[in-house]
């Protein structure tokens, strides 16, 4: 008989066995991020308000291993539920969804009040898992550009300055404002998803935060994060307000030349958001400076808890919010 249960270490070399086709870089980090998660057997004890760390959850059947899930809080608002792996048998969709119910379940009880998972849009397969088998709702995409040959002439780096706590309640304003009014229901943040997190140092990823003020009312009117999981691989992504006449290339120069005192040779991205207002205008941007669209996510959000009915062998591997690059 199934059953579904928290993941142990004892259950790592089975799933190194699942995911053996990976290459042996991709093989690594996964496994090492399961390992730290199999170690934090008290975080799953806490209450939901508290968890700040990724858990991960097994379907077995007798000794065999026939799926895996993780789950991540957002930061700031653990009451919103990411979801960030998924791990199941070819042609054995029914496993995928069973650990979906699951933790919808499991984590409803305890108060979740949404749902969220980024989907490749070439998984149609998948798609169809989660919205119409598990009921998420499809809300729009997220694009990945891939920055190459940036040399704008005659460029001066934006004043950003660093992000500070204090500035939290405007910068969830800015997200929330540039929204298209149809997601907002779906996607807006609150303040405490915009502060430092207490536990900074556990999180598996880096993040520095900026923001840009209009010297004279002091309003914050553009935020720039940047995040990285391995140092090598970094991910801007930036709200402005669309009422300002912002330079991208100078907020782009400023991205960069922040990751370059760090680092000497590494790779950047940037999230295109489509459900912005501003995202028709950063696209026509983005295309002009001949940067490449990588990657489409499509972002399903499930709003409330909702049981569904069930219905009726090589692994795939999907890693939601972290394909093609590392980062959260």
């Amino acid at each position: 008989m199934a059953r579904i249960r928290r993941l142990t270490c004892l259950d790592i070399p089975k799933i190194e066995k699942m995911i053996e086709y990976l290459d042996n870089k991709d093989n690594y980090k996964f496994t090492q991020a399961l390992k730290n998660e199999a170690m934090t057997l008290l975080h799953t004890m806490l209450p939901l308000k508290y968890k700040f760390l990724p858990e991960s959850y097994v379907l077995c059947e007798g000794k065999e291993i026939l799926g895996l899930i993780t789950v991540i809080p957002t930061m700031g608002n653990p009451f919103k539920i990411n979801i960030s792996r998924l791990i199941f048998g070819n042609n054995y969709y029914d496993a995928g969804k069973q650990l979906v119910e699951f933790v919808i379940a499991r984590f409803g009880a305890k108060g979740a009040t949404s749902f969220c998972v980024t989907v490749d849009q070439s998984h149609d397969e998948l798609l169809h898992l989660f919205s119409d088998g598990c009921g998420f709702r499809h809300c729009s995409y997220e694009n990945l550009w891939k920055i190459e040959n940036f040399k704008p002439e005659n460029v001066h780096a934006a004043n950003f300055r660093p992000c500070q706590n204090s500035d939290a309640k405007q910068v969830s304003r800015l997200f929330n404002g540039e929204l298209k009014s149809l997601f907002r229901p779906s996607l807006e943040r609150n303040k405490n998803e915009y502060k430092e997190p207490f536990f900074t140092g556990l999180t598996n990823f880096y993040k520095n935060r900026y923001v840009l003020e209009e010297p004279q009312k002091k309003r914050i009117i553009a935020y720039l994060s940047i995040t990285t999981t391995d140092n090598i691989n970094f991910i801007l992504d930036l709200s402005v307000n669309e009422g300002y006449n912002l330079s991208y290339d100078e907020i782009l120069y400023f991205a960069m030349k922040e990751i370059s005192m760090r680092k000497t040779e590494f790779y950047a991205f940037i999230k295109h958001k489509q459900y912005t207002k501003t995202a028709d205008d950063f696209e026509v941007y983005l295309k002009s400076r001949g940067f490449n669209c990588i990657q489409t996510q499509h972002v399903l959000v499930k709003d409330f808890y909702k049981p569904v009915k069930q219905t009726e062998n090589a692994f795939q591997v999907f890693l939601f919010s972290d394909n093609k690059v590392s980062a959260n």
